[in-house]
């Protein structure tokens, strides 16, 4: 039964011709692509695989160059915030974005922080600048860090700096305790 169906296959086939080409092209134009699938097509090629940074890049509320950051997530005591807020926790790390385009002050900024919280760090100082410089007058790279600080989850307050840190040109962070911290602590407190 195999050869017979192999055998009338052959049949079938005999008249039929190799194509000189192995590109086919739509005479009408009725199935090509159109721009717009075109673009998205790019837009996936040059899009990188999968990008860990969840930090957006979308358009945010531009803060004045003196505008005070100010944020602490619910639950956050206002002791520890206002220590913050004057600058009087240890600063642990620091991290200079001045001079750096938004692309690589998100990915320097990501990392930062998720370095710091893996170690154990707790207290960061972040430079961004004011924007004095920047036209228009509004600080951009001020205002995406401070949308970006408020993103990352394990950021519990941000404040702008005291002037012996930066003023308004930088910003305190305060981070949670990671996963080794807080068992470290809830052991403390177990064997009072």
């Amino acid at each position: 039964m195999v050869d017979d169906d192999f055998t009338l296959f052959l049949q079938e086939m005999a008249d039929v011709k190799r194509l000189k080409t192995d590109v086919l092209t739509d005479e009408n134009g009725e199935h090509l692509p159109t721009l717009a699938q075109l673009a998205r097509r790019k837009a996936a090629e040059l899009e990188p695989e999968y990008d860990a940074n969840y930090l957006r890049m979308e358009y945010v509320d531009l803060v004045a160059p003196d505008e005070v950051l100010a944020y602490k997530k619910d639950g956050v005591q206002e002791g520890v915030y206002k220590n913050l807020r004057l600058g009087k926790y240890q600063i642990d790390a620091t991290l200079m974005l001045l001079g750096k385009n938004l692309t690589d002050a998100r990915r320097a900024l990501f990392e930062f922080v998720a370095d710091c919280h893996q170690r154990g760090i707790r207290t960061l100082l972040v430079h961004h600048g004011m924007g004095r410089d920047s036209k228009p007058q509004p600080a951009i790279l001020k205002s995406y860090t401070y949308q970006w600080l408020k993103q990352i989850p394990s950021v519990l307050a941000c404040h702008t700096a005291q002037k012996n840190h930066g003023s308004y040109a930088a910003t305190y962070v305060l981070l949670q305790k990671n996963t080794e911290q807080k068992r470290e602590n809830r052991d403390r407190h177990q064997k009072s």
